[in-house]
């Protein structure tokens, strides 16, 4: 347990995306640092096998919510699951992404996508920031990607919903700190989560080893007070520094080769 973390932003966070992955690496971080957690997802019975884990192994109440983040409807059941609670950190972090080509693809995926990436961390950012700032202290991450730093090819509409996350968190971080509220947008490079192997990514074609989600998820919970964004390993911030330095339809032009070389297309 790190007591100066549990009191900045403890004593309950909110995880969304947490059946899996990144989520899931997040829950537990915090689980170990002493949080109580309500964790929301489609896969209920994945979540509640986590909360069973974590409070047999840190003796800590965690609450499930099976929800679907992408329906227009969602907040009042997340906010009935939280009547009641302190919330001191909102983790905003479910997501999905797709790979091929936008134009003839399924725009109903696409409007989910658009939901679940982009709407719902809009929502969830606007109950239950009201309540951080009246606490004078807690926190807020976003999970976004370095997809997020140049249009991406292939991935277009990803990379565009994660730039969205990028800079609303960007925004907030200005707008909140004086407020004792802390921000951060989490982005993580190729990491080794169901999303990939959904989409038909060849790891081996990835020019740089994909990370694991405890380091991820320790890195983004690490940042919080520290900045308004965090891009997890070496390999990573230096891609996204050479972005930066290129030309924008130079970087999107290696990026959509790099795409179209892991997925075979």
């Amino acid at each position: 347990m790190k007591p100066d973390f549990l009191h900045r932003y403890g004593p309950w966070a909110l995880v969304t995306g947490a059946s899996s992955g990144i989520g899931d690496a997040l829950a537990r971080e915090l689980a170990a640092r002493g949080l109580h957690l309500v964790l929301c997802a489609r896969r209920k019975d994945r979540l509640d096998t986590l909360a069973a884990e974590l409070t047999k192994k840190h003796g800590i109440e965690v609450r499930t919510v099976e929800v679907d983040l992408s329906k227009p409807d969602f907040l009042p059941v997340v906010e009935q699951a939280t009547h009641g609670l302190d919330i001191g950190l909102l983790v905003n972090n479910a997501g999905f992404g797709d790979k091929g080509e936008l134009i003839g693809s399924d725009l109903t995926m696409h409007l989910r996508m658009l939901d679940t990436n982009c709407r719902a961390p809009l929502v969830l950012t606007c109950a239950f920031g009201p309540r951080l700032v009246a606490r004078g202290r807690g926190g807020i991450l976003f999970t976004s990607s370095t997809a997020a730093f140049q249009g991406l090819p292939f991935t277009s509409h990803y990379a565009a919903t994660k730039g969205y996350d990028l800079q609303l968190a960007e925004g907030l971080w200005y707008e909140l700190r004086p407020k004792g509220v802390d921000v951060v947008a989490l982005c993580p490079g190729p990491t080794d989560t169901e999303g990939p192997r959904r989409t038909g990514v060849d790891s081996t074609k990835v020019p740089i080893k994909m990370m694991d989600c405890a380091t991820v998820a320790r890195a983004g919970l690490d940042a919080l007070g520290r900045g308004p964004m965090v891009i997890p390993g070496f390999s990573n911030r230096f891609i996204a520094f050479l972005v930066k330095l290129v030309p924008r339809r130079f970087a999107t032009s290696i990026g959509g080769k790099m795409v179209a070389r892991v997925t075979g297309g």
